[in-house]
């Protein structure tokens, strides 16, 4: 099951809708067939790893991540039905598909053919590699993680706005995958403005791949001359307020974005709305990468569900500076945002602290 999970990590941020599947088939302690689900419409890992093995198969174990999707009217066939052909004795699952039309049906349709099913196998870790679909079948709403890179003392720019390098390149490293790995990345106005970035995965994790771009920035403030706007890389949403500018509006459509307008709210738009628009596009994983307005505003919506922070051994002082997390301070310590247990680690320089959300101030 180890080397299925290792297989499945392999499809992360690129089998959405579908959650990220690997599948190992084992004969006599030995791997004769493996492999893993690459990209929706294409065939699952079970198929993969069972045409790998063959007639090998008949009489073999199946170590698959997720159970075996038993449901039809979709772009590929029910894996249930190739494992039943395929003679295996024996299905190890690590953990139950969530998605309603499956959910326990699979595991049933193969023990009724006599199969034997062993279920829970390294659950922990079977769930955590489906984390954002499992989230986004019960919600409707994409994982929304918040990655911020800030000094010692919580700054992400200097006064004028220099953000350029605050972490070390083992740090940058780690954000490019974690790119690679979501559906979308979100920045505010003000780090387009301050920084002009791309948001392009890059290195061997990208794999050519181009995650949706969105860009919230309430007012159309952002300059026309925008990198995203221009590079022809991939597609960028900018959501707005419902009031906003209709001049530039049109402007910024010609230039290839997607206007998407919200309704206002004391943050600027109701994120929650956003969010809702991206889970109906079968956005399962959003990367948010701040500014400082934005961090706040996402975490007093409520939207965020994982809080990774880079921490370099930098102090840059002064009150003019950027925070990582801006927006109105609460009037109370019992107002501020409470957050899970924390996992740290040293990555070079730094330290990458991860933590769970579980509410906001809304």
């Amino acid at each position: 099951m180890f080397r299925a999970l290792e297989l499945a990590r392999l499809g992360r941020g690129r089998t959405s809708p579908n959650p990220p599947v690997g599948a190992v088939v084992v004969s006599s302690g030995k791997v004769i067939g493996e492999g893993w689900h690459r990209k929706a419409g294409t065939p699952h890992a079970e198929i993969h790893a069972l045409a790998q093995a063959g007639s090998r198969a008949r009489g073999a174990a199946l170590y698959v991540t997720l159970e075996p999707c038993c449901h039809r009217n979709k772009r590929t066939p029910p894996c249930v039905d190739a494992v039943l052909s395929s003679g295996v004795s024996r299905v190890v699952v690590s953990a139950v598909d969530p998605n309603p039309r499956v959910r326990g049906k699979g595991i049933a349709s193969l023990r009724r053919a006599g199969i034997e099913v062993v279920t829970g196998i390294l659950e922990e870790e079977g769930r955590g590699v489906i984390r954002e679909y499992a989230w986004h079948m019960r919600t409707g709403f994409p994982f929304v993680t918040l990655k911020m890179a800030q000094s010692l003392d919580g700054k992400i720019a200097t006064a004028r706005g220099e953000s350029k390098w605050i972490t070390g390149p083992a740090a940058r490293g780690i954000v490019q995958k974690m790119r690679a790995e979501a559906d979308a990345v979100m920045v505010g106005a003000g780090t387009v403005r301050r920084d002009d970035p791309s948001l392009t995965p890059r290195g061997r994790s990208a794999g050519g791949r181009q995650p949706l771009r969105v860009i919230v920035d309430g007012n159309l403030s952002i300059p026309p001359g925008a990198k995203m706007l221009a590079d022809g890389l991939g597609p960028v949403v900018i959501a707005c307020r419902r009031d906003a500018s209709p001049v530039r509006r049109r402007r910024l459509s010609k230039l290839g974005a997607e206007i998407a307008a919200f309704p206002a709210s004391r943050s600027g738009i109701d994120l929650r709305r956003l969010m809702g628009m991206l889970g109906a596009r079968g956005v399962m994983s959003v990367l948010a990468e701040g500014g400082g307005d934005l961090a706040a505003s996402l975490l007093a919506a409520g939207v965020v569900r994982e809080a990774v922070f880079f921490v370099a051994p930098i102090v840059i002082g002064g009150k003019d500076s950027v925070g990582s997390v801006g927006g109105a301070s609460p009037r109370r310590l019992s107002e501020a945002i409470r957050l899970g247990e924390m996992r740290v680690e040293k990555i070079g320089r730094d330290i990458l602290i991860r933590t769970e959300v579980t509410g906001g101030r809304d």
